[in-house]
């Protein structure tokens, strides 16, 4: 990095975080802190949304995937439109009704205690997971950029959007998240377009290439269970997109934050949609980086090997782009991820006010109590998410240790949210069995390969299918043994 990258790249780092924490002023009460005044206009949660699903995951570890193999991962983002639909028609209006900072506080209501419990544990193992996953590629990037020493980075970087979030409340996230979101699309736009035209034979030579080699598949259409086939990663996203848009609390909270009912209707819709041709994006950066190392340069021999495709694109980065330009993807990659850990930080502090110590410790808090509270569990959090990203230093794919993460820890929490949308009684019985059964196969599934070897039933099936069958399990069974019962209250 040389110096105008340096400047490009702090000038957004302090600015964000100035930015982020003018909001101090705003949030003075735990309400303010976690749903904001009512005042946040609506295209600014639209693009919080989008901000908050994009992340370094996808700014680094889809080009990455799409270098190394083909456009598989897009399949996913075929599946959020579905997913986002479904939201705004069923979860958005029924988080609204409830009017709680919680999304969890619903189950209770359905289910009793337990099953709040049970949803917001899962809920906050799974951001843990994400956060530390974020920071160790954003430490993987200026790694990779400027040689700096990846657990430095990702202490500081953790530790300076822990202060801005925890100042600014949601309002600050809210709206970093807009700022955010523009910057990384900017970032991804300007880059593309300078690989394209800088092909030998113009920007059409690389469609060339990669239509030779076959980079734009969608994977394999065959019925296969045990690879990521078409079929697999469509049904996998469609499961873990309603996960995001309809159960996940980063998500509910700016439902709750809009202004009216139509606005958090629009704002899940479009912020599911924008994502679509965004990962079509990144998807292409890492095509035209694969044809641009077979016409125009050749990578180093380190980088030639099995699972380097997360490490190509910093590579790119610092080697080929111009001054000023790297200092402006170096943002744009830092954006992406700092906009859902800021998201991660503020959601789980709520959570765990909400859920935790309001209920269970002190119903009738002082807001300078919860306060307290909000900010204890926001620097809790914040070091243990470093802690995991140190730790998943020498894991050579991000995106599929995170999917593959994303499936155990979420424990198929979906399934007990369909089961008390759309199942007619109040069976708590059927719903403890449900929860019990699904979690049984996901830890089967989870961990036949270790326990049993490569030959175990489990293994037939890919790492994608164990949150899929996982959440199918809770909801049939839960809404089976709810018609057989004796306890068919309705709703």
């Amino acid at each position: 990095m040389d110096t105008l990258d340096i400047v490009v790249f702090l000038i957004y780092i302090v600015g964000i975080a100035i930015f982020g924490s003018t909001f101090f002023k705003k949030t003075k009460t735990s309400s303010s802190y976690t749903l904001g005044n009512k005042d946040i206009p609506q295209w600014v949660i639209t693009m919080s949304i989008f901000a908050t699903f994009v992340s370094s995951i996808s700014y680094l570890a889809l080009p990455g995937n799409a270098f190394q193999s083909n456009w598989n991962a897009f399949v996913f983002s075929l599946s959020l439109p579905i997913a986002s639909l479904i939201a705004s028609r069923f979860f958005v209006p029924l988080y609204r009704k409830v009017n709680s900072p919680s999304a969890y506080t619903f189950m209770e209501q359905r289910f009793g205690t337990w099953a709040r419990i049970y949803v917001s544990f899962c809920y906050l193992l799974t951001q843990l997971m994400r956060i530390g996953t974020i920071l160790y590629l954003l430490g993987l990037t200026l790694n990779a950029i400027a040689g700096w020493d990846i657990t430095t980075i990702i202490v500081l970087t953790g530790l300076v959007v822990a202060v801005y979030s925890m100042l600014g409340g949601i309002s600050a996230v809210l709206w970093t998240d807009a700022i955010q979101g523009i910057i990384l699309i900017v970032g991804a736009i300007v880059c593309l377009g300078f690989i394209l035209f800088s092909m030998p034979e113009g920007p059409f030579q690389m469609f060339e290439i990669a239509m030779d080699n076959r980079k734009f598949g969608l994977g394999s259409f065959e019925l296969d269970l045990s690879k990521p086939t078409f079929w697999v990663v469509l049904i996998y996203g469609i499961v873990v997109n309603l996960q995001n848009y309809g159960v996940d609390q980063n998500y509910v909270q700016r439902y709750m934050a809009s202004k009216t009912d139509k606005d958090a209707k629009r704002s899940a819709l479009m912020g599911g949609l924008l994502y679509v041709p965004i990962s079509a994006l990144f998807l292409f950066i890492g095509t035209a980086l694969f044809a641009y190392y077979e016409s125009v340069a050749t990578l180093p021999t380190e980088l030639q090997g099995a699972n380097m495709g997360d490490r190509v694109f910093p590579y790119f980065i610092v080697n080929v782009l111009p001054s000023g330009m790297s200092g402006l993807l170096i943002a744009s990659i830092f954006a992406a991820g700092m906009s859902t850990i800021s998201t991660s930080f503020n959601s789980s502090a709520t959570v765990f006010l909400t859920d935790y110590y309001n209920k269970y410790y002190k119903k009738t808090a002082t807001n300078e109590q919860r306060m307290r509270v909000l900010y204890i569990a926001s620097s809790v959090i914040s070091i243990i998410g470093i802690l995991i990203a140190i730790a998943m230093i020498n894991v050579k794919s991000a995106l599929d240790a995170w999917w593959k993460l994303a499936s155990i820890f979420s424990g198929g929490m979906l399934g007990l949210f369909l089961l008390a949308i759309f199942s007619r009684h109040k069976n708590t019985v059927g719903a403890i069995l449900g929860v019990i059964s699904g979690l049984a196969v996901i830890l089967w599934l989870s961990l036949s390969n270790i326990l049993l070897g490569p030959n175990a039933l489990g293994n037939q099936f890919h790492t994608y299918l164990t949150i899929v069958f996982g959440t199918g399990i809770i909801f049939l069974v839960g809404f089976l043994i709810s018609l057989c019962g004796k306890e068919n209250n309705t709703k």
